[in-house]
């Protein structure tokens, strides 16, 4: 009796081994990776649209997000490692690597017209007409942001410098509320929040960046210490980042119904006309238009001379003391493995 009851457990737990173990491989064990990003932002929506459709997963990733008002305080979680790869400004991502070693390993998005200086509905006929005007007025903007180098670029072009003029550092929700109750003229802003006060406020666009002359990146990111840890899982990233704009770009409708989804939980209400000008006005970058964006085999790449410019413009704010090397911190070897992978690479231009 005793005999056989051993038998029978013994018998019982190979039985539960095969079972568990049967289990596990129908259910492969996730790479956990920790992503930043702002959130409501047109460049972010990508995190939103893989998570919806479980994208992650299909390579093999599981995404632990974090969110941030803006580029300066999500650069500075890093020192924590409370984060490995994520998407951020140009501004902070140039930051990101003085005072962290942090890693640009791709282009979220154009937003060269999506960062602008705007100014207030009754006042917006009289600036215009007259942009030298400015000189000994308050702009408000977000410090060593895209915005603030939008703003930079369109003072410029009208041949204002920055101390010609009154800058204030104030976080883009209190520069909304500043417009709206008419207790500014001017101020810095980023997309969606230029839309917002357009539709809620009546501003007025006077100069993008793009109107000023300077091409404006978003840059995707990673730690530097991960991302050689985990040069794999960052090109698994990055796949799941550019098969969403693919699906984005075939399927513009639907994308643009999550869009509003996601913008609605970062407490963001647009027109979808406002919507749609996201898509239309930010071009963005499959893989291989990536690659060729940082393709140095002639000299300095797109992403070099875009970046340099933005650390020129860093310097001569304060917020570094010197221009970066562009190949010290901008990186294609991610990209590449993404290229080199077939399989990678067919998920990486999937549409569907």
């Amino acid at each position: 009796m005793k005999s056989s009851f051993h038998r029978n457990t013994f018998a019982a737990a190979i039985a539960a081994t095969l079972i568990a173990t049967g289990s596990a491989q129908a259910q492969p064990v996730l790479s956990e990776i920790k992503v930043s990003y702002q959130p409501a932002l047109y460049w972010a929506l990508p995190f939103f649209v893989a998570t919806e459709k479980n994208w992650w997963a299909e390579v093999g990733l599981k995404p632990v997000f974090s969110t941030f008002p803006a580029g300066v305080p999500q650069i500075a979680a890093v020192a924590s490692k409370s984060w490995d790869v994520g998407g951020t400004g140009s501004v902070p991502a140039v930051l990101g690597h003085v005072r962290f070693g942090i890693k640009t390993i791709g282009i979220t998005n154009d937003e060269s017209a999506g960062n602008a200086l705007l100014v207030r509905k009754d006042v917006a006929d009289r600036i215009a007409k007259d942009p030298q005007s400015i000189k000994g007025q308050t702009i408000l903007l977000t410090a060593n942001s895209t915005g603030d180098y939008a703003v930079q670029s369109c003072l410029k072009k009208y041949g204002l410098a920055k101390a010609d003029v009154i800058i204030k550092n104030m976080g883009q929700a209190e520069i909304i509320s500043a417009l709206s109750s008419n207790n500014a003229d001017l101020a810095g802003l980023w997309a969606p929040n230029i839309y917002t006060l357009e539709e809620k406020a009546g501003a007025k666009v006077l100069c993008s960046g793009k109107d000023g002359g300077v091409v404006v990146p978003g840059a995707l990111i990673a730690r530097g210490e991960y991302a050689e840890q985990n040069p794999q899982n960052v090109a698994k990233f990055l796949a799941v980042y550019l098969r969403a704009w693919k699906w984005m770009s075939a399927n513009k409708p639907q994308a643009i119904e999550m869009m509003k989804k996601f913008y609605e939980q970062g407490g963001v209400a647009i027109s979808e006309a406002s919507m749609k000008k996201e898509f239309d006005s930010r071009p963005t970058f499959d893989l291989a238009q990536q690659l060729a964006r940082m393709d140095r085999t002639r000299g300095n790449s797109d992403m070099d001379s875009w970046f340099s410019q933005i650390s020129i413009f860093m310097r001569g704010t304060g917020a570094i003391q010197s221009v970066p090397l562009s190949t010290d911190f901008i990186t294609d070897s991610f990209m590449k493995l993404v290229n080199a992978d077939p399989t990678l690479r067919a998920f990486a231009n999937r549409a569907q």
